[in-house]
């Protein structure tokens, strides 16, 4: 009988087990999704060097690389048998930023029905900032480039009385570079890049830098004291006092963070980041 129990909770435990561990393995077929999605990309850059032709041909010189990383993974999965799954969803990670970027100014938005009127179109001007609370956790020791990140907006930022950014709007970025606190140089540091933002439904395409990174007890502290404007006058007097600035980080040009006590850039989710915009953010608005 007690053969019977432990071969029976031996079952039990693999079943419950496996589904935890096991990964399911790379496919040709999800190979080939990713050179469908080059394609689509290439068609996309197609329209964007009409009226980008500079970023255009930063895309190009990108994808050319994610395709040759693609015929790798092929060569790879017929010679070796085997793809990890680390291997695709970074190559996947990064063509789905070469996408954005390909897809310039485009909105992505559920169609108007006829019998409403256009959305009445407002520009967020170059230099507006946002408070944004990152959902990803990024550390330059283990932080790979292309690797995708988001985080929401804290506060609703209004022109008038139109709320053009609410609260809680998603910010989704890359790393668009990445260095580990080695044995000489021992400061890790990050660059963030941003790409879009979805406000509602629609997906708008956003140039942002991050210009200061905030401890994320801080808002948990603000929260305490008060809630709505008074939060966000709490955090908006630290960072902009400069006084709850991370420690052991600051922040260099073109919104690389870099580390000041010899370790690596640790942001935790939950980091509270101000960025700014470099370029003008343009928002469909519905009234």
């Amino acid at each position: 009988m007690r053969v019977v129990r432990f071969a029976l909770f031996a079952v039990l435990g693999l079943t419950l087990v496996a589904p935890l561990t096991a990964q399911a393995p790379v496919t040709v077929t999800d190979l080939s999704r990713l050179n469908t999605t080059a394609a689509e990309i290439s068609k996309l850059n197609d329209s964007l060097r009409k009226t980008d032709p500079t970023l255009a041909t930063e895309v190009d010189k990108a994808l050319a690389d994610a395709k040759d990383e693609i015929v790798y993974l092929n060569v790879k999965l017929r010679k070796d048998g085997a793809v990890t799954r680390d291997e695709y969803s970074a190559l996947r990670d990064r063509l789905e930023t070469l996408r954005i970027k390909a897809q310039g100014q485009k909105v992505s938005a559920a169609p108007v029905p006829d019998d409403k009127a256009a959305p009445t179109m407002v520009s967020v001007p170059v230099g507006t900032e946002f408070d944004i609370k990152l959902q990803t956790s990024l550390n330059s020791g283990i932080t790979k480039v292309e690797q995708r990140f988001e985080g929401t907006t804290i506060l609703d930022y209004a022109q008038g009385r139109d709320i053009v950014v609410p609260a809680g709007s998603v910010v989704r970025g890359f790393v668009s570079s990445v260095r580990s606190a080695g044995k000489i140089d021992r400061k890790g540091s990050l660059t963030l890049s941003f790409d879009e933002i979805r406000i509602g439904n629609r997906g708008l395409r956003l140039r942002a830098s991050i210009t200061q990174a905030l401890d994320p007890k801080i808002k948990d502290d603000a929260t305490r004291i008060g809630a709505g404007a008074v939060v966000g006058a709490i955090i908006g007097g630290i960072i902009g006092g400069g006084k709850g600035a991370m420690l052991g980080v600051v922040i260099g040009g073109g919104g690389t963070i870099a580390a000041t006590e010899g370790s690596d850039v640790d942001l935790p989710a939950g980091t509270i980041l101000r960025i700014r915009l470099d370029q003008p953010l343009d928002v469909p608005i519905e009234r």
